[in-house]
């Protein structure tokens, strides 16, 4: 039988436990997919620790991966045995050599895209393209922060605004981390433990502030981002690595300057096919085109999900992860 990361209960790395599991025959709708690789995202750490509980356990976490398709169950026509396709967004339980998933939520890959890339880049890219061109359309000269700029959804975020003409400001935790976002299209990196990114937002863009803020921090930067803003910009709160943020009086949006607050998620901007389909699309062009490279800088035996886990939440990764089934 083929193994899989489960968790009984909620709680720390060590909660992940490397157990057989059986696989039943696809049922209508579904296909048995074959891991080749999965990727790893905060969203995890979330599932894992009960923030955003699983449902009944024991489950099995993880939101992305790639692979090939070994069946499909009755009324399938959206991929056939031996197609290579990668998924993220969910249902959960991608931290598994094999698994049953809706046939919807998979999209075909392109030849010349790699099941690693593919698992490295379908969640961080696919919100990268969200919040880039749907829950703010950025366009040239649009100045923007991005938290967390040397991530994976920051690295890949930092690349497309650049590309989209945008002036890209981001804040990072160490001067190595700095020259990773310069080097993948952050224009201003801040070093937010030893600059106050606040006033460092404002005199880089002559005191008007930016037009948005992608946040995934949240408790941590939430109200300092308000401040970023121009009058009517938009705060994007889409994580809350550092905790979520407390409740807080609407009326300081209009005290800051009419400004707009979004908490958006891949799952609500991709639930419709044709939407995922054109996220894929759009992200999969992208990164033909070179504009945006995908870079895997971590790879982890998907059995030692607990080390990688460990890594992410002491920020000690960059860019995007990969664990090997």
């Amino acid at each position: 039988m083929p193994y899989a990361i489960r968790m009984h209960e909620p709680g720390g790395p060590e909660v992940l436990r490397w157990e057989e599991v059986a696989i039943p025959a696809p049922g209508r709708g579904e296909v048995h997919l074959r891991h080749t690789a999965v990727g790893l995202n905060f969203i995890d750490v979330y599932h894992r620790t009960g923030l955003y509980p699983l449902g009944p356990l024991p489950a099995t976490p993880g939101m992305e991966g790639a692979g090939v398709v070994v069946a499909v169950g009755e009324g399938v026509n959206e991929v056939h045995p031996g197609d290579r396709v990668a998924y993220a967004g969910g249902p959960p339980g991608a931290y598994a050599e094999e698994r049953l998933i809706p046939a919807h939520r998979l999209v075909k890959l392109p030849d010349w895209l790699d099941e690693q890339r593919a698992a490295a880049m379908m969640l961080q890219g696919m919100t990268a393209q969200y919040l880039l061109r749907r829950t703010y359309r950025v366009g040239p000269g649009d100045p923007v922060l991005i938290h967390a700029a040397a991530g994976g959804v920051g690295l890949l975020a930092c690349q497309w605004a650049h590309y989209l003409g945008a002036t890209v400001i981001g804040t990072v935790g160490s001067s190595d981390k700095a020259e990773l976002a310069r080097a993948h299209g952050c224009h201003h990196p801040i070093l937010y433990r030893e600059e106050d990114f606040v006033a460092r937002t404002r005199e880089i863009t002559g005191g008007e502030g930016v037009a948005v803020v992608y946040d995934s921090v949240g408790r941590d930067t939430f109200l300092k981002s308000l401040d970023c803003l121009r009058p009517m910009g938009m705060l994007v709160l889409f994580g809350q690595a550092s905790g979520p943020v407390g409740p807080f009086d609407p009326a300081l949006l209009a005290a800051k300057g009419s400004l707009f607050l979004t908490r958006p998620s891949l799952m609500v901007y991709t639930a419709r096919r044709e939407d995922l389909l054109a996220s894929a699309s759009e992200l999969f062009a992208v990164v033909e085109s070179g504009a945006v490279k995908i870079e895997v800088n971590q790879t982890y035996p998907l059995r030692e999900v607990a080390r990688a886990h460990q890594d992410l939440e002491a920020r000690k990764t960059t860019g995007s992860t990969v664990l090997l089934p």
